[in-house]
């Protein structure tokens, strides 16, 4: 796997840092030669076998990195074909010179007319990171055409028809097999729809000295495993109750389920007691499935008020359901003045009622964070980097918006997790998330969420490795759970 930078760039970003390193004396067809040369290293590593290669460029600096690789390509006598998208006579700047020096290298040319060329592999220059709008006419029957021929496709900086900055399909967009980032590591390659159409991703600086990047902020900061360095060894003379008190209060009838996941991660995420507040009739079945949880049969809230006394933090919404019993519940845990995570219907709930903490850490999905901020699930996966932070600016807090290329919003800024896979859109699967975060809460890890974020991701890659993704279930992840808090 090809290492990636930690820090994260919108496009604007992006391009604030090539006028610094022009304005540093890199000049901007110098940057462009050598974004032409990584992409070609990568497509001879990648594809030695690929000898019939097709180009196709774009009107703009993105086209100009696909002339320069053509060019290349050529020189080492490869059956490469450029293919021109969109009006190509008015080229300026650094894309007509690269074109010009394709041109006088006698590279083979062509407009499009409404087929691709046959080949072994095709390279995706039409558009970078500048695209805010629907891709539409000859491109988007272009890149339609891409997609349906069955044959790799490389993309530079960024596929077409993504948005650099949130991830979000424009209309029609090329699904790469590998993509090749310059300078800025896009923070939509990473989230929204962005890891599904990227495929691997690569990146190369050109040689960027690391002093331009000063002063400029990075939309997100990638998670790594070695993060989760940060947990530590534990003291040899330990003892249960430094490991932190977590209450789970939930599991409406029919949903015991929920609480015994989120018990039972939070147990293999190290806390050093688990309560569970739930149903009279759930009590007996969840000693019987987890010995190790206090389970607690709870009629209404008065009931919660010994177990707030010796808990340290409260998760509060798996299987917690929306009658009177769960609202009593759920403005009991919010009087109770303990750190809290809320997740499932403690969210649904929470936007009936809104208000602002800090003390908190929300865990919605995209359709849970739609319900908080009154928008649609569309809206908010057309731009998850606003939900995530108008979630923070409308309830405070710390806020993990889950799903591909979860966000966090925690206390040093936002962070991505570009960890997980599709086996663990399953049931269940924030129930374990939830218990996790409460554990790390518990045991007063800077960053709990973002930790719990990155364990409970690298525990189901780890998960789908031992068996595949196709019917991974949540509780799968509970052997690796402790793999992660035992860096």
């Amino acid at each position: 796997m090809p290492v990636l930078p930690r820090s994260l760039y919108t496009a604007a970003q992006t391009r604030e840092l090539d006028r610094r390193a022009v304005r540093a004396g890199l000049p901007g067809y110098g940057l462009m030669t050598r974004a032409g040369q990584a992409a070609f290293q990568l497509l001879r590593e990648r594809w030695p076998e690929a000898t019939r290669i097709v180009v196709l460029a774009g009107p703009g600096n993105n086209g100009g990195d696909g002339y320069v690789l053509a060019r290349l390509a050529w020189s080492q006598h490869l059956d490469v074909r450029i293919l021109t998208v969109g009006n190509h006579d008015a080229l300026t700047g650094e894309a007509a010179e690269a074109a010009n020096d394709a041109t006088r290298a006698r590279v083979p040319e062509q407009s499009w007319a409404g087929a691709l060329p046959e080949a072994d592999l095709y390279v995706d220059a039409l558009f970078g990171t500048g695209l805010n709008k629907a891709v539409g006419g000859d491109f988007a029957a272009a890149i339609a055409a891409l997609n349906r021929s069955g044959r790799p496709v490389l993309a530079l900086d960024i596929p077409s028809g993504i948005h650099a900055d949130t991830g979000a399909e424009l209309g029609e967009a090329v699904h790469a097999a590998a993509t090749l980032s310059f300078i800025g590591m896009k923070a939509g390659l990473l989230t929204g729809r962005g890891p599904a159409l990227t495929g691997q991703q690569y990146f190369d600086d050109l040689g960027v000295p690391a002093n331009l990047y000063d002063g400029i902020v990075p939309a997100a900061h990638r998670l790594d495993p070695s993060d989760l360095a940060i947990l530590g060894r534990r003291p040899r003379d330990a003892h249960k109750g430094q490991n932190g008190h977590v209450l789970i209060v939930g599991g409406n009838h029919g949903m015991a389920g929920a609480v015994a996941l989120a018990g039972e991660a939070a147990l293999r995420a190290g806390a050093g007691l688990v309560s569970v507040a739930t149903r009279p009739a759930h009590t007996a079945v969840l000693t019987s499935r987890r010995p190790e949880l206090m389970c607690h049969g709870v009629d209404d809230a008065a009931a919660l008020a010994p177990l707030f006394a010796r808990a340290d933090v409260v998760v509060l919404g798996p299987g917690l359901g929306r009658d009177n019993w769960a609202r009593a519940l759920f403005g009991a845990v919010l009087d109770s003045g303990l750190p809290l995570v809320l997740d499932a219907d403690a969210l649904n709930l929470l936007a009936l009622m809104p208000e602002v903490r800090g003390s908190w850490v929300l865990t919605p999905h995209p359709g849970e964070a739609a319900r908080l901020l009154g928008i649609s699930t569309a809206t908010v996966q057309a731009d998850r980097f606003a939900a995530l932070r108008a979630l923070k600016d409308r309830y405070g807090g710390r806020i993990v918006l889950k799903g591909a290329g979860t966000l966090v919003a925690d206390d040093d800024g936002i962070h991505l997790c570009p960890c997980g896979n599709p086996g663990m859109a399953t049931a269940g699967m924030g129930d374990v998330l939830s218990g996790v975060t409460g554990a790390l809460l518990a045991q007063h890890r800077p960053q709990a969420a973002s930790l719990a974020v990155l364990v409970h991701a690298l525990a189901g890659d780890d998960a789908a490795r031992d068996g595949g993704e196709r019917g991974l279930v949540a509780s799968d992840l509970f052997p690796f759970l402790r793999r992660g808090v035992n860096p």
